[in-house]
């Protein structure tokens, strides 16, 4: 059994687990659905298990944690609804008795489905809540359409978020591009239903886990794209994307974005269309943009950023024959910070702190950055390959130099942020 089933933060079913939409997903065309809080699924490919699977030790730090396999498969109900339930591979289901539930969602959220898939089995919903959810989320779904032809126009957008709130638990309501993949997926599993219903996902660490608001940097890497055994059409059309972005030239570009703009309360996500417009001074735009909040530029990340980049282009270049055609890049960081109190303030003030000024001198209120935690990770090796992979029929020599290019292109651009910004 999986390692994920044995840790699980999520109300057990009696036969498997609800997946559900992964809303920190901000690029990339493959779904990815979160299993629990700590870990999210994606369709098993192959080529990237393999990678998982045989992850040399030196980057292992540097890629999500793999957590193993599990059988999903696509349920609908009497009225057309549809979900994704993962089952452990071994059948073994009984042993999802033993899951952990201590850090359970409420419960309004969680369906268990019976074997015979017709009606719900969960005796603390009603019936008729039931109804009325599904009615929801049908009229839900409708303005999704609608949202996901609004955003083939509009490649960046801003959503306004409550103040009040949790703000990470509102990001459910507003990222259009992980709710853009998950209607796919649904859609294809839909269409292939009649030939088949079982599907292999790949368990990984859920980057995002540990932030209260994850800010997420996705960015497509190196100057080729296209894997060895992509077809002629697929080819040129992936020569074609290069050429006309900034992967050609610097060897990076821009995949998806989330930032957190404390200064207007605003979420805003920028998506790979208008990654692929932008020029070399753009994506240097588009970085600046990341690393800043809306009030000012979080200074802080930037040293721990460059130092970790530094150290993956260090262990890319001793890997020989490694080429990671399409994969990509995450740089993540929590968009909330700490604010401390000095010792001397009124405890009654405390609910006012977070309208203060990040002035320093503003009164008893000091703004206090957090050690703020940067995550920089390798994701998505669909196409990857390297001369252990005994059936490719095209082996590499020596270390992905375009990959290689586009991190030292990736570094001196913060850098030269970093300068700027101090001057």
């Amino acid at each position: 059994m999986s390692p994920a089933f044995g840790a699980m933060e999520v109300e057990h079913y009696s036969k498997g687990v609800l997946l559900e939409p992964f809303v920190h997903q901000v690029g990339g065309h493959s779904c990815v659905l979160r299993f629990n809080d700590k870990t999210i699924c994606k369709p098993l490919i192959q080529r990237e298990h393999q990678f998982y699977e045989t992850l040399p030790t030196e980057m292992r730090k540097f890629t999500p944690q793999y957590e193993g396999v599990v059988s999903v498969s696509f349920e609908e109900d009497e009225d057309g609804n549809l979900c994704l339930i993962a089952y452990p591979l071994n059948g073994d289901h009984d042993n999802l008795e033993n899951l952990d539930n201590s850090d359970c969602e409420p419960k309004s959220k969680l369906l268990r489905w019976t074997t015979k898939r017709q009606c719900l089995e969960n005796e603390k919903i009603s019936k008729e809540w039931v109804r009325q959810h599904r009615k929801e989320e049908k009229m839900k779904s409708h303005k999704l359409e609608e949202e996901f032809e609004w955003l083939k126009k509009s490649e960046v957008l801003y959503y306004t978020v409550e103040k009040k709130g949790n703000v990470s638990s509102q990001f459910k309501h507003h990222n259009p591009w992980s709710m853009k993949c998950h209607q796919q997926q649904l859609q294809r599993m839909k269409e292939n239903a009649k030939h088949r219903n079982q599907y292999k996902f790949i368990l990984l660490e859920n980057l995002t886990s540990r932030y209260e608001v994850p800010c997420v940097l996705d960015l497509k890497m190196g100057t080729r794209q296209h894997g060895d055994d992509a077809s002629e059409e697929k080819k040129a059309n992936q020569i074609r994307k290069c050429q006309q972005s900034t992967s050609a030239v610097i060897g990076v570009r821009v995949c998806g974005m989330q930032v957190y703009q404390a200064g207007t309360g605003q979420l805003m996500f920028m998506n790979k269309y208008h990654g692929r417009k932008l020029s070399v001074q753009g994506f240097k735009e588009a970085l600046y943009q990341f690393f800043h909040n809306g009030k000012y530029l979080r200074r802080e990340l930037f040293e721990s950023v460059i130092k970790k980049l530094t150290e993956l282009k260090s262990v890319l270049e001793k890997q020989e024959s490694y080429r990671f055609y399409s994969s990509s890049l995450l740089i993540i960081y929590d968009g909330k910070e700490r604010q401390e109190v000095a010792v001397d303030s009124d405890p009654e003030d405390l609910e006012d702190l977070s309208e203060e000024s990040s002035d320093e001198s503003a009164g008893a209120y000091a703004y206090k950055p957090s050690t703020s935690t940067v995550d920089v990770r390798m994701i998505d090796f669909a196409h990857t390959t390297c001369k252990y992979y005994g059936e490719d029929s095209v082996v590499h020599e020596g270390q992905d130099t375009g990959y290689v290019f586009g991190l030292q292109n990736l570094i001196d651009i913060i850098k030269e942020i970093r300068d700027d910004s101090s001057e």
